[in-house]
């Protein structure tokens, strides 16, 4: 069933991906969820780098949360990238949920991120 879920995944990550891509001024903002942690990374598409990125593994952020895998967690990691954004002056993302479905952790780490600053 595992294995299932991880192929479901995988094709729909890939039909998302067809449809949009990030630019230095209007990045994609991809999440990635484990068992233990969250990341999330603002991506330029059209050079291939790394704009910013957070996670819950960050010594900062890990100190304070109890667990790096709920809710709280990701709003504490949309706050965090939201920030880093805001201070290289971009304001507006492309939002990558990359195939996990739009609830729960997710939710949060976007809501977080528009509630701080962020368009999209």
């Amino acid at each position: 069933m595992a294995n299932d879920i991880s192929i479901r995944r995988q094709k729909t990550k890939t039909r998302i991906r067809g449809r949009i891509s990030g630019t230095p001024e209007r990045p994609r903002l991809t999440i990635y969820k484990s068992l233990k942690r969250i990341y999330v990374q603002a991506v330029d598409d059209t050079q291939g780098v790394t704009i910013a990125a957070s996670s819950s593994l960050e010594k900062g952020l890990r100190e304070t949360l109890a667990s790096g895998s709920n809710i709280a967690a990701a709003k504490a990691v949309g706050e965090s990238i939201a920030a880093r954004l805001k201070e290289k002056g971009i304001t507006s993302v492309v939002f990558d949920r990359n195939g996990y479905v739009y609830h729960g952790r997710v939710k949060a780490l976007a809501d977080s991120a528009r509630a701080a600053g962020l368009q999209f």
